[in-house]
């Protein structure tokens, strides 16, 4: 089963590089900022984000009651997604490449909204845990 997923995964690889090659060989400048997102992206989830997302769970978790810790690293960990995938339309709001439908809002608002909505579901899951652990009776041991 892992060399017929690992076929299916170098086929869409090779897939992908044919669809990458048109953009490669329009402008310098496109070819360079494609580069800076297939580059940046990576370097800076992965020198950045991950680790200031790691460590705060980290610290909320040594510091928060049982019934948060969940809530709350989860809570951080949407919020980092959201946030990660709103960049390209907050840093470039008139891109070339428009797709009807997702330059035609206020993507700042968006991005306040769900984080709000996030954070919420957290509050509420927060609660909810500790009602249940404070009904639960303690264990003999």
């Amino acid at each position: 089963m892992r060399w017929v997923l690992g076929a299916i995964g170098a086929g869409l690889l090779g897939w992908g590089a044919i669809l990458l090659l048109p953009l490669l060989s329009t402008s310098v400048g496109d070819t360079v900022s494609l580069g800076g997102w297939l580059i940046g992206g990576p370097i800076l989830h992965d020198a950045v984000i991950a680790p200031v997302i790691g460590l705060l769970g980290l610290a909320i978790s040594r510091r928060a009651g049982r019934a948060w810790r969940t809530p709350v690293i989860t809570g951080l960990v949407v919020s980092a997604v959201l946030v990660t995938l709103s960049v390209p339309w907050l840093w470039r709001t008139f891109a070339p490449y428009v797709n009807p439908g997702l330059h035609d809002r206020n993507v700042a608002l968006g991005l306040v909204i769900a984080l709000g909505v996030v954070w919420l579901a957290v509050l509420a899951a927060g609660l909810v845990n500790r009602r249940r652990m404070s009904a639960t009776p303690p264990a003999d041991g």
